[in-house]
This record gives structure tokens, C-alpha cells and sequence, in this order.
């Protein structure tokens, strides 16, 4: 049995002076473009009016680029522009798409923020002289860190902060493995600790965001006493920029790290199916219903966006995947307040953050691994039933909502 592996590769790129002129040039076409096209989709949305695809929008491409007006469209590459309104395209078949839980209408982009282009062919990549070939910009060279694997398909030119990085994606086949260890853990994830196994072990959260909110704040202060736009207000946002991108490649090597050595270690893995966006909603409320400790619940908010659950768990995916094993999801309602000995339900069973003591049989542990303990439970139950179940000795109702498959059965 074989599988198809699509790996991506992210280098930062040395261009000349003259090389960034033309790739901010690009950035910029392309984002004119989206902005283009899409005000021209919301228009016809508001007047009632078919929206224009990709063909449609192609074809307006081609006369924006023969007049004077949008003749500077002439001297970035078409097939950038033409990604660009095949991404427009799919961002609005996903905003109307009614299988998915959240729909959008693409937004305007704003210069300076996500600036990027993508060759679907046409480069070219040496990797023995670090150096890539750009349609219309020429060979570029990189900070070459790691050899690419596979058959390059594409490659996309991003700016974040001060520079400019190359994203490379590849295709192979590869072999799919047998994973050489038999071991299944369930995993909690939490505030206090970022992960706590059910074997016992845990891994303490690194909290980046929060190590340099102080910097952080001290910066805006100072970019808000400057005059908008200015140098002087360009430069602070610089600084602004390299702080948050520092805060992101901190948290980004921690949970390759951490994923890399939970994945390695254990075949099967199962999580909670959590609704982080669900659980870090704004308590402000309105005017007529205002919200109950908002300042809390707003620094609580932070702290659970700071530890990059959805992206933790999106990494063991692909990574289990890779090397054989595989990853279950369960449903996440009531793990902190079910005893796993006797199967007692209740919210007085978690005295406080980080104790667990059973009103019944008296169990006592860590409320963390607790949860990770129910967390393997249902995986077991779901491998072996089709259905996550949970055994209680008081009552016999579904958990939670009645559209959940987590069943109390006496």
C-alpha cells in the first residue's frame, strides 16, 4: 500500500534591492486584483445579481491589463493574478458552502498585511547553488536549511515583517508504515498544563504571548503618539511586527516539538474535539444583556488562544499520519467531571482548577489527568462500539445536547 505525501518547504529568501521592488510590485498587483474583482462580486451581491467566477473574472483580467488606466497589471507575471481569482473563487464557494459551520464573504486586503503571490509553474529550484528561478523576477537565492523531497507543484512568495520567504510544495509517493509501537494515550489539554498524558506525564505551556505582552503593550503606546503613517510610525510598526513574529516561531517550534514527541512514542492518540473558537468568544454581550466578568473571561480568552490547541492537534494529524499511526477525536463534554473509577458525574467532583476528588468513592488526582484517563476511555469505547459511551451510576440521559453521540448508560 502506498500514499501520496504533499510536504511543504519554507525558506527565506536573499533578494537583491532590485528583486524586492518587483515583489512588493507583484504583492501589490495581486492584491489589486482581489480587491478588484471582489468589489465587483459584492456589488452584484447587493444588487441581487449572479456573482462571476473564475472564467468570468478572467476575462475582465484581460481588459484591465490592455488599458491605460490598469496597464501596470502588464509587467507582473499572468499566472500569479490568475491564482488569485482562482483563490477569490474558492473563498466565496466556501462562504456559501452549507456544510461548512462558519461562512465568510472574502473581505478587502489591506497593504502591507499578507503579501503574497503564487507561481503554479514556470520556476524553477537548484538546490546544490541555494537558488530559485521567478518568472519576470529572476533567480533568487535562499537560506537553504533542509533538502526538498519529492516533485515541486508550486511555489508561493510571502512577505511576513521585514522579509521575504519562498513555500515550496512537493508530491511523492511514499510507503504507508506499520507503526512499530502498540501504545494508545489520551491527551487533555489545558491552561495550566499544555498537555497532560494518560500515562502520567504532562508538558508545561510555554505561554510566548504572554512572556512578551508587557514589550508588547510598551510598543503600541508609543506607536499611538505617532503620527499615522509617517517614518516614524513605520518603523514602530516594524518593531510591532517583529514582536508578534517572534511570539509565533516561539509557539510554532514548541508544538512541532511537542506533536514530533508524542507521535513518536505512541500509535494511537486521541483528543477532545474542541471548539476553541466557541470557547474563546467575547463575554462583553450587548447593552441590553452585558456580559458577567468579562475581564476574566477576556484574559482566559488569551490564554487558551496562546496555546495554539487547533494547531497542536492539526500537527499530530499529519504527523500520525506520516509514520502509520492515527489520531481519534472524542467528544470533550463533562472529561473534567467524571470520575474514571466509578463513572460518578458532577461538577462538584472538580474542587478546584487542579484537584479531582470523586463526591462518591472518594478517587482523588490531578483534574488534568483525570480528563486525559476519560479522554482514553471513550477512544477505547469508540474503537470498539463505533460509539463513545460513558457508564453512570446515578442516571440514564444523553450528555449534553441532544444531536451528541456521548450516551450515559446504566
Amino acid at each position: 500500500m502506498r500514499q501520496t505525501i504533499r510536504k511543504a518547504f519554507k525558506f527565506r529568501l536573499n533578494p537583491s534591492s532590485e528583486q524586492v521592488q518587483k515583489m512588493v510590485e507583484f504583492a501589490g498587483a495581486n492584491r489589486f486584483v482581489w480587491n478588484k474583482a471582489l468589489a465587483i462580486n459584492l456589488f452584484r451581491l447587493e444588487h441581487k445579481q449572479s456573482l462571476l467566477w473564475y472564467n468570468e473574472m478572467a476575462y475582465w483580467l484581460g481588459l484591465w491589463k490592455s488599458s491605460e488606466e490598469y496597464g501596470f497589471l502588464k509587467t507582473v507575471h499572468s499566472q500569479p493574478l490568475q491564482q488569485t481569482l482562482k483563490k477569490l473563487e474558492k473563498a466565496f464557494k466556501d462562504g456559501f458552502d452549507k456544510k461548512q459551520p462558519l461562512k465568510r464573504i472574502p473581505k478587502f486586503k489591506k497593504k502591507g498585511l499578507s503579501d503574497s503571490f503564487r507561481y503554479p509553474q514556470g520556476f524553477k529550484l537548484e538546490q546544490d547553488s541555494n537558488k530559485v528561478f521567478l518568472p519576470k523576477i529572476g533567480w533568487v537565492k535562499y537560506r537553504n536549511s533542509r533538502q526538498v523531497i519529492g516533485d515541486v507543484k508550486n511555489m508561493t512568495i510571502s512577505r511576513k515583517g521585514g522579509y521575504w520567504y519562498v513555500s515550496i510544495q512537493t508530491e511523492y509517493e511514499s510507503e504507508i508504515l506499520r507503526y512499530v509501537s502498540t501504545s494508545m494515550v489520551g491527551i487533555d489539554m489545558g491552561i495550566t498544563r499544555f498537555v497532560t498524558l494518560s500515562d502520567g506525564s504532562y508538558v508545561e505551556p510555554l505561554n510566548s504571548f504572554r512572556k512578551l505582552s508587557k514589550k508588547l503593550a510598551f510598543e503600541q503606546r508609543k506607536l499611538s503618539k505617532k503620527v499615522r503613517f509617517s517614518a516614524n510610525w513605520k518603523k514602530q510598526k516594524q518593531r510591532i511586527s517583529k514582536i508578534h513574529e517572534t511570539v509565533a516561531y516561539a509557539r510554532h517550534d514548541f508544538l512541532h516539538k511537542t506533536s514530533s514527541n508524542i507521535s513518536k512514542n505512541h500509535a494511537m492518540i486521541v483528543v477532545e474535539d474542541l471548539k476553541v473558537r466557541n470557547m474563546s468568544k467575547s463575554a462583553k454581550g450587548n447593552i441590553e444583556k452585558p456580559g458577567k466578568n468579562v475581564k476574566a473571561k477576556s484574559g482566559l480568552n488569551k490564554s487558551i488562544l496562546g496555546q495554539g490547541w487547533g494547531m497542536f492537534v492539526s500537527f499530530l494529524e499529519y504527523k500520525q499520519a506520516w509514520s502509520g499511526g492515527d489520531i481519534l477525536k472524542v467528544n470533550p463534554q463533562y472529561t473534567s467531571q467524571t470520575c474514571p473509577s466509578c463513572h460518578h458525574i458532577s461538577k462538584n467532583n472538580r474542587k478546584t482548577q487542579s484537584e479531582f476528588e470523586c463526591e462518591e468513592c472518594g478517587f482523588k488526582a490531578n483534574a488534568d489527568l483525570v480528563g486525559a484517563l476519560n479522554v482514553l476511555e471513550r477512544g477505547h469505547r469508540l474503537l470498539a462500539c463505533g460509539v463513545e459511551t460513558l457508564v453512570s451510576s446515578k442516571k440514564q440521559e444523553p450528555v449534553g445536547s441532544s444531536n451528541t453521540n456521548l450516551l450515559l448508560t446504566a
